[in-house]
């Protein structure tokens, strides 16, 4: 009986999912122009790096890295930083960076879509004042913003990938196309898919974090795990880590309520 105990543990223990020995993986979610919490957060990672000891680290920023928040040109140079400084950081592209980097090529649907959605407060932090934004119309705040923003922010921008695979878990910024293998996926749905993602129910090719979809607390679920938790409203910014078949979290404190 006890040798049968032991035998269906260690299966059981087998099946969970998985990073390679050796790695350690910290994703963090929707930044969102969150400079402040963003240094945040990189200080916990810091912190919870030494308290676990040697590995070989991955760090993963899902994308929405601006926008909403009020400093998302200081939240690029801090990554760039943060690339320059560390041997491993990688970068996927969200919905929001596709429609910066579509503005910034002045594509007229873009540049409106990048006005509702945040992006105001995207070129206010490049030192456009908030007087001549709202007196530029599209044509002239193409090449405002163009002028404004850096080469070498567009650069670091356009290398963002689509999706990462580590172990059993793919990284990608808004989910997957569920009936689609994940080597022949659109990037289209990697950036802004939601429904046929968030309402699948059963198992797919790899356990899937992504944010994109925002909710009070990470929701996990047995095929996904989603973390993006408002950063920009709630004050939460969050950090799934990963390691052999341990998962765990990392979070800024919230914004408290007025009184």
């Amino acid at each position: 009986m006890i040798s049968k105990l032991f035998k269906s543990r260690s299966v059981a223990k087998a099946n969970l999912p998985t990073i390679p020995t050796g790695r350690r993986v910290y994703a963090v979610g929707d930044i969102h122009g969150c400079a402040d919490l963003l240094d945040q957060l990189i200080g916990l990672i810091e912190a919870d790096e030494i308290a676990r000891g040697p590995a070989e680290t991955t760090l993963i920023f899902l994308g929405d890295i601006v926008d909403r928040g009020p400093a998302s040109a200081a939240v690029i140079d801090r990554l760039r930083g943060l690339d320059a400084t560390r041997s491993d950081v990688r970068f996927l592209l969200g919905n929001h960076e596709e429609i910066f980097l579509g503005a910034l090529d002045g594509e007229p649907k873009a540049l409106r879509l990048f006005c509702r959605i945040g992006g105001r407060e995207t070129i206010l932090s490049y030192g456009m004042d908030a007087t001549e934004y709202d007196q530029l119309d599209y044509e002239a705040f193409s090449r405002r913003i163009e002028q404004l923003v850096p080469d070498e922010h567009q650069e670091f921008l356009r290398a963002f990938e689509d999706m990462i695979v580590i172990g059993d878990y793919a990284f990608v910024h808004a989910g997957v196309r569920p009936d689609t293998p994940l080597d022949l996926q659109r990037t289209s749905d990697l950036r802004w898919i939601r429904d046929p993602f968030l309402d699948h129910r059963s198992a797919l090719e790899k356990i899937v974090v992504h944010g994109h979809t925002m909710t009070d607390e990470i929701e996990r679920r047995s095929h996904r795990i989603g973390i993006d938790t408002g950063a920009y409203s709630s004050g939460r910014l969050t950090a799934l880590g990963l390691e052999g078949t341990e998962t765990w979290t990392l979070q800024t404190a919230s914004v408290p309520e007025a009184h």
